[in-house]
Order: C-alpha cells, then sequence, then structure tokens
C-alpha cells in the first residue's frame, strides 16, 4: 500500500516538473538571431571613445562586441570609468605583497532621437594581483589584469543593454 502511495506521488511529482517550462515565461535573450530586438539594438549603438588606457581597452570590447550598423545609430552608449590599484598585503618591513585592480564602470544609453537617457547603470569587477620582486612581472600582472577587466566590463554591459533591447522589443510587439 505504502509503494503504491510513493509511486504515485513520484508520478505525480515527474508530472509537474514536466509541465513547468510550458508555463515558463523565460524567453532566449537573442531570439530571432540578428533580427531579434536584442540584436538590432546592440548594432543601432554609437561608443565615443573613453579616455584613458583602461577607456581604450573598454571602447575595443564593447566594439568587437556591438557590431554597429554604420551610421545607423538609434543610441549612444556614454561610459565613465574608475580604475584603481589598492596595495592590502604587507610585510613587516611595509613593503606592499598584493595589490588588488578595482575596474568600475557607469554608463549610460541614451536615445538620439529624443536625447533621454533610457538606461543608466554600473558594472564593476576587480582582481587580485600578487607583487613579486620583479618590477617588470609586476607592473605585467597588473596590465594583464587591466585587460581582463575591461573585458568583464564590456561583457556586463552587453548583457545589460542587450537586455535592455529585448525588453524593449517584447514591450513594443505587445498588445
Amino acid at each position: 500500500m505504502m509503494m503504491a502511495s510513493s509511486r504515485r506521488a513520484g508520478a505525480l511529482a515527474l508530472l509537474l516538473v514536466a509541465a513547468l517550462p510550458a508555463g515558463c515565461s523565460l524567453r532566449p535573450l537573442y531570439s530571432g538571431g540578428t533580427q531579434g530586438a536584442a540584436a538590432q539594438t546592440l548594432s543601432s549603438i554609437e561608443v565615443p571613445g573613453i579616455s584613458g588606457k583602461a577607456g581604450w581597452l573598454v571602447h575595443a570590447a564593447l566594439m568587437r562586441r556591438l557590431d554597429p550598423a554604420g551610421g545607423n545609430a538609434r543610441y549612444r552608449l556614454e561610459v565613465e570609468l574608475d580604475d584603481q590599484i589598492i596595495g592590502f598585503g604587507v610585510r613587516r618591513d611595509e613593503a606592499v605583497t598584493r595589490e588588488r585592480r578595482t575596474l568600475r564602470a557607469r554608463y549610460r544609453l541614451i536615445d538620439l532621437a529624443s536625447g533621454a537617457v533610457v538606461l543608466d547603470a554600473t558594472a564593476g569587477s576587480d582582481a587580485g594581483i600578487d607583487v613579486v620582486s620583479s618590477e617588470y612581472a609586476t607592473v605585467a600582472a597588473e596590465n594583464t589584469a587591466l585587460e581582463n577587466l575591461s573585458t568583464i566590463i564590456a561583457d556586463q554591459i552587453i548583457a545589460r543593454v542587450a537586455r535592455f533591447g529585448a525588453a524593449e522589443g517584447a514591450a513594443a510587439k505587445a498588445p
């Protein structure tokens, strides 16, 4: 008797789990390929230059991901960066043994037709760096950290802007 009851409960649980995706409102972000709302938004963004070495790296990473449609910009993406290196591992002789490189971005997506800020958000990441006796190795590690952080920041920005584009596309299709 208990066996039949647990089988029924297991079967019911299986049916419930199988029914969940049907009622789910999740949609792929890049549905529709290059004609989808997210891709259309990403291809209609211009990105002015960003000052500094970190700015150059973030700008280059953004441009690789955006694939702008050449002259058909609908939005402008303005990015301000804050790049800091802070020493926090200190030996008895007061020499720094560890650093944290932090890269933060505040970005605004501006509708060129109206001048309205349609998205205002931040992105950020940090990396730990070992400070070694070779100054060259430490500088190389700091540069590598900056390159990696720039890529992470660009990915965060693109993901957020793509979600904005998908939401705008869904809102435009809603009756």
